[in-house]
């Protein structure tokens, strides 16, 4: 798939498709996706225990630490251009600094949340048809300001592109474009509640495998996939191999691209070849290093599935 075809593939798709629920449309998504720059110099996240923050006063643990924390190669704009649509956010204060300014974080902290939306806005004003879905699944250190700061700057910058919370059934591409909507933000906290354009966690359910073996990966999302609820929900199958501690004392040195991922990519791709979108099918895939395969272009492919469904069958 050419990459100008990747840049706009919600834009490009079968026009049956675009009527089609989003959540029965295929989504490349990427996990812990604003983790490809973290700053070595700030202090530990806040989401990490105690006993970590005191080790990581060493300057060079801080530098192991970042080896397993990150999870992507690609800028959000870079991720936007190879075909991701969904995102997932932790987010956090700097306990230690005054003000109200929120960072991504996973272990170390990250870029400031305004210019990483930033970006993402700026794709998509480039890009009229196409559509993202940002996941706050996690927050840490947030006062009751916090999230006020968050959310209204979420209101800034994407303004008239906030989709207003909808029966998920409801909710296509031609829905999206005719209300000039491009993003669909999930809030996990209560907050939610008082904010129409934030879309209650329990809409984006993601469950999570927590495992080290590929095979028991792929058996436990075949398992949710058959077991969870889909009706008035997405679903996010997370393709991700999570590290224990002894596979970090292992391999501290490499990694976990190396480690990990590169080695059990092909499998998880193998999988996702295998899988159909569809009210009972696959909707949301994330990876960890989306660009190490033809994720993106393998996900987004198998939406062609849904249109062989409405071919009639041949005449004997």
């Amino acid at each position: 798939m050419a990459e100008k075809v990747l840049e706009d593939w919600m834009g490009s798709l079968a026009p049956r498709l675009s009527t089609l629920p989003l959540a029965n449309l295929a989504i490349p998504g990427s996990h812990d996706s604003f983790s490809f720059w973290f700053d070595e110099k700030s202090p530990v996240g806040p989401d990490q225990a105690a006993s970590i923050k005191r080790l990581a006063r060493i300057s060079l643990v801080k530098k192991l630490m970042k080896k397993w924390s990150v999870t992507q190669s690609l800028t959000f704009k870079e991720q936007l251009e190879s075909g991701i649509r969904y995102f997932d956010f932790r987010v956090a204060s700097k306990p230690e600094e005054a003000g109200e300014e929120i960072f991504f974080v996973h272990g170390l902290f990250g870029i400031k949340v305004c210019d990483g939306l930033t970006a993402i806005d700026t794709f998509l004003t480039h890009h009229s048809k196409e559509v993202v879905l940002l996941d706050f699944n996690h927050f840490y250190a947030m006062k009751p300001v916090h999230h006020v700061y968050l959310i209204n700057t979420l209101q800034e910058i994407f303004g008239n592109k906030l989709c207003m919370t909808e029966q998920v059934e409801n909710v296509t591409l031609q829905y999206l474009w005719k209300k000039g909507f491009q993003v669909l933000i999930f809030y996990h906290y209560p907050v939610s509640q008082e904010y129409p354009f934030l879309w209650p966690g329990r809409k984006m359910p993601a469950p999570w495998a927590n495992t080290t073996n590929v095979h028991k990966l792929l058996q436990f999302l075949e398992t949710t996939l058959t077991e969870q609820s889909r009706h008035g929900t997405f679903h996010v199958s997370q393709a991700i191999l999570t590290p224990r501690l002894k596979t970090v004392l292992r391999g501290f040195k490499t990694g976990l691209k190396n480690t990990l991922v590169e080695r059990n990519l092909p499998l998880i791709l193998s999988w996702i070849k295998s899988q159909k979108p569809g009210i009972k099918g696959v909707n949301i895939i994330t990876s960890d290093f989306v660009e190490l395969v033809d994720f993106s272009e393998t996900v987004i492919g198998l939406n062609n599935l849904l249109l062989q469904d409405e071919r009639p069958s041949a005449q004997l």
